[in-house]
């Protein structure tokens, strides 16, 4: 591995060389995982001493010529697909010849990211054996000067401490890791290596110029712009909690466990509240208040009697905690100069209220009305990311990922430092007209402590030889004006040494920066505006051979293999793990539902039973053409012990609970909250009319709401205990050790569920599903 580092623009190469000792043809894995930020821009092979380059394609043209290539047989391998927070899997596969030899060479380059006052680099190091020759260079060339530099190494240990060497002077540094073949052992005379994990370095630069930085090569310039010792301007801040149903369990409890440092956290020149929402929303208070110690612990006293059930109610918390800002601001409740904001958290689409997206979306542009930032954090892999990226886009924030693992309130918490101390507001960066062209971004509504504001663009030909720029901001109720001006020539002959920098790397750098920028206006826009805006990403992703969301990288391999491999960048949506968990093989569970009904028009009540069945079920000719099986089987019972076999699948959206049965003159209801890409229900809900009465039922609890408004109560019972309740002697429920049952005595001749049974293992129809 070899990384060069040049003005926070990363250039990594990663080359494995295999030798295939067997005398028969054997089958050569090269895979690597690489950062979710990065843009590959090169792949080859060399095939015993033939070299087959990779050829940038656009997407939409190479993906038919994948899917063909899929057809030919076992070999076609899929693209690139994401394996965690901030890493995307590479592999290719080829077949080397008895005594052959294959090198593999993947590069890939990407602009590294202020966050909470560090740039990191990250390497994933997963050889999976032992590697006699096994090296990672890292060069960093800063010119500004490096102040601060670490590793972070997940499988370092004692034996492998001299396996690292760093040297720095102050513009430079060069890590080696380069551990030998005793050193990768896990046990001595053992074949399992230690090396797997990430291989981190921290690093940040000296700021002496307040105006912020400015490099210049092969007329191509960068400006960095990161101020220090600015006073931090007091925020407003309004916390909308998602506690439906679907956030039960550890989510909650997650949440709740973050939000609660968090309130610890805020100044006392802060303001602040919290809205809650389901199906109905709830404030803790109509206002935001300051940051006072008796003031933070009623917040948490609300917080803490929080529980998960219910709808899902987005648009109508967006819009009330947008209310509440504005109310607190007309009674001039809230600091001059302050910077306000929504954090939202939530797990799922809109069930509740106003539930299609692009309705949202419209509704809570024009009410926010550019006045104040929404920053959506979207908890679990399975979340609608799509919806809440462009949520947050469209309103001066952005969209995060929450992972559902036992770090998640530090995620949170990590997230909130990163917004947590806003410097300035309104900046403008400034250059004469006749200088500079082909800008970037170069106006951004706030900048944060910890973060970096980065522009980059074209010189002119008649571009000056002192080239000036200006920093225009607000801080507090002041208006900060910062200047610089620096000379063109001198500042291009600091990367005269090539051994530190690859060639023309900031022209790549301004590219790399211009498309991110173009695909993220793209997600906001519509119509024409966002087909150019993809258009020109496009283009500039051919020009300058970039892997992104809009092109692919073909590889040709040897004739006699008859195959194509296909790289393309991973997106980031609600189901982007699904094709990497059929694969695993995950452990497996599945679910029974057994409900009584009343078919009108007949005397006869059938029973259905909704199960996956634990062994394949033979389809009739009629049936094999299905592209899959079905999603589950329903097998009818006629009292006269008839019985009819139906395979249904389900089409609907895996974000949009299903209604189960809905019978309005009995006064039930049946709603089920269904994930496609797991073939599983995550939570099912029994409404009551009379008496007026919800069981919800997830993996976790139990949880029963008896009443409305302020009359309701809710008690959550957990799986593995017993318990008994009564409902005016109308309702009995029973639970226990995964099973719940239920009776009910409305009406004599009443046909509501009699048996509700919940089960720990899921088998799909013909095929097997992980949970």
């Amino acid at each position: 591995m070899d990384s060069r580092i040049t003005s926070r623009f990363a250039h990594t190469t990663i080359t494995s060389h295999v030798v295939n000792k067997a005398d028969r043809a054997q089958e050569a894995t090269f895979q690597v995982e690489i950062p979710k930020t990065a843009f590959i821009t090169n792949f080859s092979m060399i095939i015993d001493g033939v070299t087959y380059p990779g050829e940038m394609k656009e997407k939409a043209s190479a993906q038919e010529r994948y899917r063909l290539a899929l057809a030919k047989g076992p070999r076609a391998h899929l693209p690139p697909r994401a394996t965690g927070r901030n890493l995307e899997q590479f592999q290719v596969s080829v077949n080397v010849a008895p005594t052959a030899n294959a090198t593999f060479e993947l590069v890939y380059e990407e602009l590294l990211k202020r966050q909470l006052g560090k740039y990191e680099l990250m390497l994933k190091v997963q050889p999976q054996q032992l590697v006699k020759h096994l090296q990672i260079d890292i060069h960093i060339f800063e010119p500004q000067g490096i102040s601060s530099l670490d590793t972070e190494i997940a499988f370092m240990t004692k034996d492998l401490a001299d396996a690292l060497t760093t040297t720095q002077n102050k513009t430079k540094a060069h890590i080696v890791f380069k551990p030998s073949l005793a050193q990768q052992q896990k046990e001595p005379g053992k074949l399992d290596t230690i090396l797997d994990g990430n291989f981190i370095v921290h690093y940040d630069v000296n700021r002496t110029a307040v105006a912020g930085d400015i490099q210049i090569e092969n007329g191509y310039f960068v400006h960095h712009f990161a101020p220090r010792e600015l006073p931090l301007l007091p925020k407003n801040v309004v916390f909308v909690i998602d506690k439906s149903g679907s956030m039960a369990g550890r989510k909650i409890k997650k949440t709740k466990e973050a939000l609660l440092k968090v309130l610890d956290d805020l100044k006392p020149e802060d303001h602040f509240s919290l809205v809650a929402f389901s199906g109905r929303v709830t404030q803790w208070k109509p206002v935001l208040l300051q940051a006072s110690e008796e003031h933070l612990e009623s917040a948490k006293t609300f917080l803490s009697n929080t529980q998960a059930l219910g709808a899902t109610n987005i648009n109508e918390a967006i819009l009330l905690a947008v209310r509440m800002l504005d109310e607190s601001d007309s009674r001039k409740q809230l600091p001059s100069g302050s910077v306000s904001m929504v954090i939202l958290l939530t797990d799922g689409d809109p069930t509740e209220g106003e539930t299609k997206l692009q309705k949202i979306q419209e509704n809570v542009k024009a009410t926010v009305a550019g006045r104040y930032h929404l920053y959506c954090l979207g908890f679990g892999f399975d979340v609608n990311y799509a919806f809440l990226e462009k949520l947050a886009l469209d309103n001066g924030g952005v969209a995060r990922r929450i992972y559902e693992d036992s770090d998640a309130d530090l995620q949170l918490q990590d997230f909130y430092q990163e917004v947590a101390n806003p410097l300035l507001t309104m900046v403008e960066f400034q250059y004469p007209d006749n200088a500079v062209e082909l800008l970037t971004q170069d106006s951004f509504r706030v900048f944060f402590k910890g973060s970096e504001l980065v522009v980059a663009g074209k010189l002119t030909p008649q571009a000056p030889d002192l080239l000036s720029a200006q920093v225009r901001g607000q801080s507090n109720t002041q208006n900060i004006n910062f200047q610089t001006e620096v000379n063109v020539v001198n500042k291009e002959k600091v990367f005269e040494d090539s051994e530190y920098i690859s060639h023309s790397f900031m022209e790549r750098l301004w590219a790399y920066l211009t498309i991110q920028q173009l695909l993220e206006k793209a997600v906001s826009a519509s119509g024409t505006a966002q087909q150019s805006l993809k258009g020109r990403a496009l283009d500039l992703s051919l020009n300058f051979s970039f892997v992104t969301p809009l092109t692919c990288m073909v590889v040709n391999q040897p004739n006699d293999q008859g195959q194509r491999q296909l790289a393309m960048k991973s997106m980031e949506t609600g189901k982007q793990y699904m094709e990497h968990f059929l694969t695993l093989g995950a452990k497996a569970s599945w679910y029974i539902v057994f409900i009584i009904i009343s078919v009108p028009g007949t005397s006869t009540p059938l029973s259905a039973g909704i199960t996956t069945p634990p062994i394949p079920v033979p389809l009739e000719e009629s049936l094999k053409s299905m592209e899959r099986a079905p999603h589950f089987i329903l097998s009818l019972f006629l009292r006269k012990k008839q019985k009819e076999i139906l395979c249904v699948d389900v089409k609907g959206s895996p974000f949009r609970p299903l209604s189960l049965i809905s019978d309005p003159v009995q006064g039930i209801e049946v709603k089920g909250h269904y994930k496609d890409f797991l073939d599983t229900f995550s939570w099912l809900q029994v409404s009551y009319k009379t008496p007026e009465v919800q069981v919800y039922v997830n993996q976790d609890s139990i949880i029963v709401i008896r009443g409305r408004g302020q009359h309701e109560k809710s008690t959550s019972y957990q799986w593995q205990k017993t318990f008994s309740l009564g409902f005016s002697g109308k309702i009995r429920t029973k639970g226990k050790n995964h099973k719940k049952e239920k009776t009910t005595k409305k009406k004599e001749n009443s046909m509501l569920p009699s048996a509700f049974r919940l089960h720990s293992s899921f088998s799909g129809c013909g095929q097997h599903f992980p949970s």
